[in-house]
């Protein structure tokens, strides 16, 4: 097999053996094709081949530079596993050390502030749903993108999710976001839905809305509320796990409300919890 039928025949794995997101596919399979391009045969290279290669993309993050060793690893183990070569030349290699950063919250005031949508047309009304279901739910934004309407539940409070590892998962809905989504559905959707499709978020086309398009309207929107600090639709959902831990939810419950399929995942947001304990104390203490 030459590299495109070796990376073909690995990704196809990935996508239907283990379940792997479209996006972690994608990204392992550019990693390879880049690889392959600089190997001719890339089942025939060795660990230094291995660290010239890296070494040569040291303009990249450190965080990149794992991905990448990740990306390389999984290759190279599952044609070990097949029986095609002998040993893993990725076995030898270093990953970098990666600076532990805690996500970016909003606090409840923050948050209050950018629900704070006023809806005259069919983009507020899907814009207002679309936060407010961010944070109530806490949903990853390729769990957005991809909602149908079969999978919201406005009677029984509930939207069901396809998450990493193509694992389906139950969240309950807020009163705010049931409120957001009966509007927009029943209100506005309909002159959105010019093709048919049963997506739950269009665009100006009627087609489903982009990745891209839900972090530009977000910037959008805190600029509008005065919001200096960087917004994504994951600092939504860190925001949701943090508020929640901080009025007394069980760290495991979050686990299982975020889709984390390791508890110590879901565990940085006791450090979150615990900066901000420090933080209200440096300020309210009287000594």
């Amino acid at each position: 097999m030459n590299n495109e039928q070796l990376i073909v025949k690995f990704t196809d794995y990935l996508s239907w053996h283990r379940n792997y997101s479209q996006n972690t596919v994608s990204a392992y399979k550019n990693t390879l094709e880049k690889l392959g391009k600089k190997y001719s045969n890339l089942l025939n290279i060795s660990t230094d081949d291995l660290r010239k290669y890296l070494k040569s993309n040291s303009n990249l993050s450190a965080r990149t530079i794992s991905h990448k060793i990740s990306a390389i690893n999984a290759f190279y183990n599952y044609y070990l596993k097949e029986g095609i070569i002998d040993n893993n030349p990725a076995d030898g290699l270093t990953r970098p050390k990666l600076e532990s950063k805690l996500p970016n919250v909003l606090s409840i005031e923050e948050i209050s502030n950018l629900l704070n949508l006023e809806v005259n047309t069919p983009f507020d009304a899907r814009n207002k749903a679309i936060l407010e279901l961010l944070y109530s739910s806490g949903l990853r934004i390729s769990e957005l993108t991809n909602l149908e309407l079969s999978n919201i539940d406005l009677d029984d409070c509930l939207v069901r999710v396809m998450g990493k590892g193509r694992k389906e998962r139950i969240v309950p809905l807020g009163d705010y976001a049931i409120e957001a989504l009966k509007n927009y559905i029943s209100n506005y959707r309909s002159a959105l839905n010019k093709k048919n499709t049963t997506y739950v978020f269009l665009n100006n086309r009627g087609t489903p809305i982009s990745r891209q398009f839900i972090f530009k309207t977000i910037k959008e929107e805190c600029t509008k509320k005065g919001i200096k600090k960087n917004v994504s639709p994951h600092t939504l959902r860190h925001s949701f796990a943090t508020h929640l831990l901080k009025n007394g939810a069980d760290l495991r419950i979050i686990q299982e409300l975020l889709g984390h399929e390791n508890l110590s995942t879901t565990q940085v947001y006791t450090h979150i919890s615990n900066d901000v304990l420090h933080r209200d104390y440096n300020e309210h203490a009287p000594r």
